[in-house]
Order: structure tokens, then C-alpha cells, then sequence
């Protein structure tokens, strides 16, 4: 199959054998469970059980609020101990609001919790609003609603489902262990979502670093004609899903737009996975797989975590730190936040903990922009790094934004190589956010003025039925008067 060229990418170390060489283990029941309301992009799932109250495994803990929203499910039997603020697995480390539950250790699953024999016989739409029911979301780190992607067939023509094997960034290597070890499952949910997709052509495209992970899956797929495992070179960004879809099929997708337009959804194979899961066997999303690695980590691996687990939990378990780490990132190390403390829990999104050293990090301290042009030529997205960088700093965002900020992906290739070490993600990262509360302000104002003029007009209206209203009246009472006098 050809395979088309993007721009920029760096090859940055991989470091995946720190944790890529063993199986994925399952991580014991923590004491306690913290599982937020907002594991997902869009509305926080609403409550619907109370403090003290028994739950079993796969419950319903709390209902979506819309379509662009997903349910949150219990990791484990147990009963309920509060519901409050926990901080977030966020850099913020904002609280947000969070069921505590606490284990019972019998891990009972409930009895409500039913599979079908055979998913291809239901609608697409059935297909999706069990997926929607599941709690599942884009579980390569953006937690968008999944069910959402699988009704884009009722707005686009869609003719391939791309599975995005490629788990580009360092460290991370829970996707190809996940592959390797369940890759007639993640097959599985990977022709249940082609199904409710009505798509012909299925490309699940994995780096050549992990060939594992492509003979596993080549062989659960050698049975589907539509399915082709894809061998893609070894490139940072190439988890990029847009830049994957260009080079798999050569189209680009428009600025701002979406893969869909294109023709394509593209889906990760943990997804893909839960899919399987939820359909077969019924069962929510209350447990992903995740990495945990960095030079700092005793014994790095991949574990398979319930969901509202604390950090310091898997931390524990692979043996503590050898040496006090010099960050702590929820991620990889491109594109990963930074962790407030090893007390927020494993949510949805959650696929790698590292833990870097000083030497992995590599702080540096920031020089002069010596102008060689290495980040024009590393950004994939074809932009000007340098001159974002400069009108960031001066605070003229508009025109950051006029040279493609919004098409910034947010890779970290320009900074990685960037011999002055200048934090250029992070003045991206700063421009989108002041740009994005400008926008929420100026929104709040049209808002107000609109809302300010419809009352002004409400106001005028009742008014002007006051002095008809008084107007009638007094016709009446004239004519009155006038038919009394008469009839004197």
C-alpha cells in the first residue's frame, strides 16, 4: 500500500522497552475509588445514587447530560461514601465534582449487565446508543464521546474507519501491548464500529517500532478482506489523527475541519476494544490500560486500572520511585500535562504516568531565538513557529491567530528541536486560552446586549397593551355614556 508524505515530525528516543517488555498486569483494588463527573469533552455526567448507598460492578453511578456527554459507571462493587470535590487530573488540579466508592473487594458485577450474541444483526443506531449507554469515549487521551463519531454517518459519506495503532509518543506502550495481547478483540470492535459506520475499507495503521503488535493484528484480521494493517514509518507526530489519515490516503483535511470530511473516522484501538467489550459482554467502561514508565519508576509497566483509582496507588505498586522524580506527567512526554500531585485518580483519558528524571527531562535554560528556522521545518502543520511565538509574546494574539494558531496541533516538534529551548508549546498553549476567554467575554456581551434588547422590547410591548388596554377602556366607558344620554 503507498503510504503519502507529510511534512516536519522528529524522531525523538522512544523509549518504549522500559515497559513494552511485559504483559499487561492487573492492578489490585485500591482502599478507595475517586471517580470525577467529567472524564469526557462536554457536559459532567449528573449523579444518581446517594452517600451510603450499595453498588455493583458496572452500575449506573451517573447519567449523561446530552448528547455531547457520557455516563460514568462503577469501577467495582461497593458502597458509596460521598459525593463531592476531588481534584482533578488536570494540570489545574481544579477541584471537580466526584463519587468517592469504596471497595468491597467482591468486584460483583451486576446483574442488569447483558451482551448480544450477535452485534452485526442490530441497526447502526441501536450500535451506537449502546456504545453512548457504555460510557465509552476516545481513549487515546482527547475523551470524545465515541457514540458521537458513530452517528457521523448520518451527516457525512463515510467510506473508511482508520484505527490509530501508531502510539507515536515516547514511553508510552500501552496500545501495543493491548494489541498484542487482545488483538482478536480489538478486531472485534473494530468491524462492530465499521458496521455501524456502513463503511468498505478498514486501515488500522501501526509504526513499524512495535512488529509485535502488526502480526497480532494482521493475524486476527486475516479473515476480513476490509481490514488492512498498515505499516507506518517510525515519525513523531504520526499518531496525529489528521496527519495519519493524510498518510494513509493522501487528503488533507480542511483547517478547523474535521476527519469526517474527508470521508474517514478514525477511532484508537482501546476504543475499539471497549466497543467489543460493551457489545459482547455488556459491560461499561470502568477499566483502561495504562503505562507507567519513566527513568524514575522501579519497575515500569502496563497496568490495567479501574477508573477513579489515585495515582500513587500504580505508583506503589511498580515498586515507588528509585529516584525523586523531576516530573510527573499524565501522558507522553510531547504532549502530556504536568501532574498537580500523585493523589488525582485514572480517568477515561488516562493512558500513560511517567515519571522523568532530571536527565529525561532535560530542562534547559531559554537563550535568544537565534532565528535558524528548525521549528518551521519540524511543524507538520506547515507553520510559522518562530513569528506565533514573537507576536505571543507581545501579546498580539490576533495576529497569532492569523498566522494558523487554531491549526497548531499542539505537537511539541518545534520545541524539541528548538536549540534555544524555548517553551513554544506553552505560548501556543497561553494564546488559545486568553483567545478562547476573549472569545467566551465577547460572546457574554452579545449575549447580555441581545438579552438587554429583548426585554427592552418586552418592556415596550407591555406598555404599548397598557395604553391600548386603556384606550379600550375608555372607548367603552365613552360609549356607555353616550348610550346612557340617549336614553335620557
Amino acid at each position: 500500500m503507498r503510504l503519502f508524505k507529510i511534512r516536519g515530525g522528529v524522531h525523538p528516543e522512544d523509549r518504549k522497552l522500559l515497559s513494552a517488555a511485559e504483559p499487561i498486569a492487573d492492578l489490585p483494588l485500591p482502599p478507595l475509588l475517586h471517580i470525577p463527573l467529567q472524564q469526557h469533552i462536554g457536559a459532567p455526567a449528573t449523579p444518581a445514587v446517594r452517600r451510603g448507598e450499595q453498588v455493583a460492578k458496572g452500575q449506573l453511578l451517573a447519567p449523561n447530560q446530552g448528547q455531547l456527554s457520557a455516563p460514568v459507571h462503577a469501577p467495582t462493587s461497593g458502597r458509596i461514601v460521598g459525593i463531592g470535590s476531588f481534584p482533578a487530573h488536570h494540570a489545574s488540579g481544579l477541584n471537580v465534582r466526584t463519587i468517592s466508592l469504596q471497595p468491597d473487594g467482591e468486584d460483583r458485577w451486576s446483574n442488569a449487565i447483558e451482551g448480544i450474541a450477535d452485534p452485526f444483526a442490530l441497526a447502526p443506531a441501536e450500535i451506537a446508543a449502546r456504545v453512548s449507554a457504555a460510557g465509552i469515549v476516545g481513549m487515546g487521551g482527547a475523551t470524545f464521546p465515541s457514540a458521537v463519531k458513530l452517528n457521523l454517518r448520518e451527516r457525512y459519506r463515510l467510506h473508511t474507519l482508520v484505527i490509530n495503532g501508531a502510539e507515536c509518543e515516547p514511553y508510552l506502550t500501552c496500545d501495543d501491548r493491548l494489541m498484542r495481547e487482545q488483538a482478536a478483540a480489538v478486531v472485534d470492535g473494530v468491524r462492530i464500529m465499521a458496521h455501524a459506520l456502513g463503511v468498505t475499507r478498514i486501515l488500522i495503521g501501526i509504526e513499524n517500532n512495535k512488529p509485535d503488535a502488526q502480526a497480532a493484528m494482521e493475524q486476527a484480521a486475516r479473515l476480513d478482506d476490509r481490514i488492512r494493517v498498515v505499516h507506518l514509518p517510525t515519525r513523531y507526530p504520526m499518531g496525529s489523527e489528521k496527519h495519519l489519515v493524510q498518510t494513509l490516503i493522501g487528503r488533507e483535511t480542511p483547517a478547523r475541519g474535521l476527519t469526517a470530511d474527508v470521508g474517514v473516522v478514525v477511532h484508537n484501538p482501546a476504543t475499539a476494544f471497549a466497543v467489543h467489550e460493551a457489545l459482547r459482554y455488556g459491560r461499561p467502561l470502568v477499566s483502561r490500560v495504562m503505562t507507567v514508565s519513566g527513568g524514575a519508576i522501579r519497575r515500569p509497566g502496563n497496568l490495567r486500572v479501574p477508573l477513579g483509582t489515585p495515582l500513587q496507588y500504580l505508583i506503589d505498586h511498580c515498586g515507588g520511585f528509585e529516584v525523586e522524580p523531576a516530573r510527573l506527567i499524565s501522558g507522553g512526554p510531547m504532549m502530556g500535562q504536568p501532574l498537580p500531585s500523585t493523589r488525582v485518580p485514572a480517568v477515561k483519558g488516562s493512558n500513560g504516568l511517567l515519571a522523568l528524571t532530571v536527565e529525561e527531562s532535560k530542562w534547559r535554560a531559554t537563550m535568544p531565538c537565534i532565528r535558524c528556522a528548525g521549528c518551521v521545518r519540524a511543524c507538520p502543520c506547515g507553520l510559522l513557529p518562530l513569528e506565533m511565538a514573537t507576536h505571543a509574546r507581545t501579546g498580539d494574539l490576533e495576529r497569532v491567530a492569523d498566522l494558523g494558531l487554531m491549526d497548531c496541533i499542539g505537537c511539541g516538534s518545534c520545541a524539541y528541536v528548538c536549540p534555544s529551548h524555548i517553551p513554544l508549546v506553552q505560548y501556543f498553549n497561553y494564546a488559545k486560552g486568553e483567545l478562547a476567554a476573549r472569545g467566551r467575554i465577547k460572546q457574554k456581551r452579545i449575549e447580555t446586549k441581545r438579552l438587554a434588547e429583548q426585554r427592552a422590547q418586552r418592556m415596550a410591548a407591555i406598555q404599548r397593551a397598557k395604553r391600548e388596554a386603556m384606550a379600550q377602556r375608555k372607548r367603552a366607558a365613552a360609549a356607555q355614556k353616550s348610550q346612557a344620554t340617549n336614553t335620557d
